[in-house]
């Protein structure tokens, strides 16, 4: 009889690994005043952008005097809930704040393994407002397709291929893929096409106006003007060797 109930429990489930896609939302700031003020001005115009998506609550961002502060991890899952997430975990926190996090209902996840170091341009002054990254897995020379604005501070990484934006890319918004760049709309944010080292990939828009657009590590900034021939209008953006190529379409 036991053998018997053993192989129907093997009939009728599985433990499997599983890759899904997850939402990083990485905190900046301990206090959830000025949190739940940043992210309810931020979403405000896009209250469906998320869509009931899973979202991991990144903590490896914190200032170092709030690195071990106590947060109100059900206050926090409520305020994200709000905006059409589902809180699943927390990554980069203290162990107490591991604690508080279990007792609120969420799971503890590894933080990821850093990639190779690479040219990068000058970091930012750090921002109290929530960084929120939309990390997406597509399949080998698959393409993302995001239909909706890119707010300021939201970022899409489309990993593993191309990525295809059909609206705004705001000033402050990223967008990122280890394939090609397509925005046709307004890019104003920031374009990085080859994230992972492919020389090849390129960057398309129909009205270059980026803060910075980067291929492989190589950047370019908007502190240099772009030629007239394609400021504001229609360009790609290639790799030759080590510079930058940008030219009208």
């Amino acid at each position: 009889m036991a053998d018997a109930s053993a192989a129907r429990t093997r009939a009728v489930f599985e433990f499997k690994s599983a890759t899904l896609p997850l939402i990083a939302v990485i905190l900046k700031t301990a206090n959830l005043a000025v949190l739940t003020e940043a992210i309810d001005a931020q979403l405000a115009d896009s209250p469906d952008f998320f869509e009931q998506e899973p979202v991991v609550i990144d903590l490896s961002h914190l200032p170092a005097e709030e690195a071990v502060a106590t947060l109100d991890f059900a206050a926090l899952r409520t305020l994200l809930a709000r905006h059409q997430t589902q809180p699943i975990a927390v990554r980069g926190g203290s162990d107490a704040q591991n604690k508080a996090a279990r007792a609120a209902g969420l799971s503890i996840a590894a933080m990821p393994v850093a990639p190779p170091p690479r040219s990068s341009p000058p970091a930012e002054a750090p921002s109290p407002a929530p960084q929120i990254v939309r990390e997406v897995p597509v399949p080998a020379n698959g393409t993302l397709v995001i239909d909706k604005p890119l707010r300021s501070g939201q970022q899409v990484y489309a990993r593993g291929g191309d990525v295809i934006v059909t609206a705004v890319v705001s000033d402050g918004a990223e967008v990122i893929a280890d394939g090609n760049v397509h925005v046709y709309a307004p890019l104003r944010g920031k374009a990085i096409a080859g994230a992972r080292g492919n020389t090849a990939a390129r960057i398309f828009t129909t009205c270059l106006e980026a803060k910075l657009v980067a291929i492989a590590g190589i950047y370019r900034t908007a502190e240099v003007p772009f030629p007239a021939g394609v400021a504001g209008k229609a360009a790609q953006i290639s790799l030759d060797d080590k510079k930058l190529v940008i030219k009208p379409i």
